[in-house]
């Protein structure tokens, strides 16, 4: 019981953890898409588009943390099997 309630505490706290970079990530992906309409509006871009933005830099880490909370949930996950195979 105690592997379950340990394996239930830690998928909320990773829960928690990837809530905030999946909702960066959303605004993000809106906020390129309404700059991709504008700029086909427009008339297209100046650039060739081959460097890399500072979104591209804040999306790359926000995927990192989303990984990391995905291992915490796999780990809470893992906790609650064991606690079956235990019990």
């Amino acid at each position: 019981m105690v592997l379950w309630a340990l394996g239930i505490a830690v998928m909320i706290v990773g829960a928690a953890m990837i809530r905030g970079p999946l909702a960066r990530s959303r605004e993000l992906e809106a906020t390129q898409a309404n700059l991709a309409r504008y700029e086909a509006w427009r008339g297209g871009r100046r650039s060739d588009g081959d460097e890399r933005t500072g979104a591209d830099e804040m999306r790359d880490q926000l995927r990192s943390r989303v990984r990391l909370a995905a291992v915490v949930i796999g780990v809470g996950v893992a906790l609650i099997v064991a606690g079956f195979f235990v019990h």
